[in-house]
């Protein structure tokens, strides 16, 4: 059974609105750590997901009546587990009654004990490098730790693939039927076999943050994505991408707190560069200076090397935009990608001018069709070059496809800009 939907509540008062919105809090706070955790002990997707329903819908009855607990997430996290025994104990004696009567012969079995040893200590980084078993094809890997860990919708997994909702959807059926006909284990492989297994969980935590990147209310999907990926470089510290990716991580959330507004998001020219956090760019600028000495260059250590150059500017208040657009072109090589492409033509645009950064989107504008950020970019550069009504109708295409609020309220702001210019100029 899916998480309950994530839609805005009707409540009579602000009595009964207040418990209702802690029980949404709470769901985005621990959904994929309570599930990760009765996954391992249960070894089984459906039951840990219909136990960690019951728990958000028995809190919504019992926080309403009885008040909020001093641990909401601890509670959440424990009453799943409850759920998930008094299911098995049930079905246990069910089939003991039914040897009794001489229609099955079974032997009941306990719950499990949370007795699992190896490299893998936390059940979050265990889920994920279950999920990316190598018997599932890596776009199923991934869209389901995406849905387990990280409590997505279909509808915002599927916009983080660029494809339709109903064709992720049948995705997920897919990888779930795979994992219980495969009778694939829920346990953490062998050393020998993790690296095997690292490029999709990489793909898996960088995409959980990024889910988290432009929606306040989804920020604990990037603190969970930022801890997971700490643990995976200490895990594997030979594997330089971890390091890449931990470092990318920390320099994208060290400028964090002057990209997000309460009225939308700030673009890096106009951010307050004196609230980024120095702890983390330094940290992030260890790292990739670390990573360079190693010399085993890699996508997510080149993107952690571009945001260390963004977050240069701090200190030398210009970007250097050729140095980013040459770390483009190496990365192009690794990642030959449309979205690699596209933010290469926002490189572009600094160093050779909107024109030309307007022809290398419109060369992969098929391929990015659906995706808002093309259309946003597009509606910068054709501002930048005077042509008001088209960069409006861009905007306006963006908007139409943008997955957050605040993205929507970003593109709403550049299209009343463009308006009230295009209003000004004379007849």
């Amino acid at each position: 059974m899916p998480p309950p939907e994530r839609q805005p509540i009707t409540c009579p008062d602000r009595r009964t609105a207040e418990p209702l919105r802690a029980v949404e809090d709470a769901f985005r706070e621990v959904y994929g750590q309570a599930l990760a955790t009765l996954i391992r002990v249960f070894g089984d997707i459906e039951r840990a997901e219909d136990a960690v329903q019951d728990a958000f819908l028995i809190a919504m009855d019992r926080w309403e009546r009885d008040g909020m607990p001093a641990n909401p997430a601890g509670w959440i996290i424990t009453t799943a587990r409850r759920r998930a025994i008094d299911v098995h104990r049930r079905e246990a004696r069910g089939r003991e009654l039914l040897y009794e009567m001489g229609a099955a012969a079974t032997t009941a079995t306990p719950p499990p004990e949370d007795d699992e040893e190896g490299p893998v200590r936390d059940d979050q980084l265990r889920l994920i490098f279950t999920c990316c078993h190598p018997a599932l094809r890596t776009e199923h890997q991934v869209a389901l730790t995406l849905r387990l860990l990280g409590g997505l919708e279909v509808d915002e997994i599927a916009r983080a693939f660029l494809v339709s909702e109903s064709a992720m959807a049948k995705r997920l059926v897919r990888a779930k039927y795979k994992i219980k006909a495969a009778k694939i284990p829920y346990r953490v492989p062998p050393a020998p076999d993790l690296p095997e297994r690292l490029r999709s969980v990489l793909s898996v935590l960088y995409l959980i943050y990024n889910a988290g990147a432009d929606d306040h209310e989804r920020g604990p999907l990037r603190h969970d994505a930022i801890r997971l990926a700490r643990a995976l470089a200490e895990l594997m510290p030979d594997e330089p991408e971890a390091e890449g990716l931990l470092a990318l991580l920390l320099l994208n959330e060290a400028r964090m707190p002057a990209r997000l507004a309460t009225d939308g998001i700030v673009l890096l020219r106009d951010q307050d560069r004196t609230s980024w956090n120095r702890t983390l760019i330094d940290e992030g600028h260890t790292i990739v200076r670390r990573c360079i000495r190693r010399d085993r260059p890699g996508p997510y250590q080149l993107q952690a090397a571009i945001q260390a150059v963004h977050c240069d500017a701090a200190r030398f208040v210009d970007t250097d935009w050729r140095q980013i657009v040459t770390l483009y072109d190496q990365l192009m090589t690794f990642a030959p990608t449309p979205v690699v492409a596209l933010n290469r033509a926002i490189a572009v645009g600094e160093v050779d001018g909107p024109g030309t950064a307007l022809d290398e989107l419109d060369a992969i504008a098929p391929d990015l069709d659906r995706y808002h950020l093309l259309h946003a970019t597009r509606g910068t550069m054709l501002r930048r070059l005077g042509r008001i009504d088209e960069a409006t109708d861009a905007y306006r295409r963006a908007f139409t496809l943008a997955p957050t609020t605040t993205d929507r309220q970003f593109l709403e702001g550049q299209i009343s800009e463009l308006l009230a210019a295009g209003a000004s100029e004379p007849r």
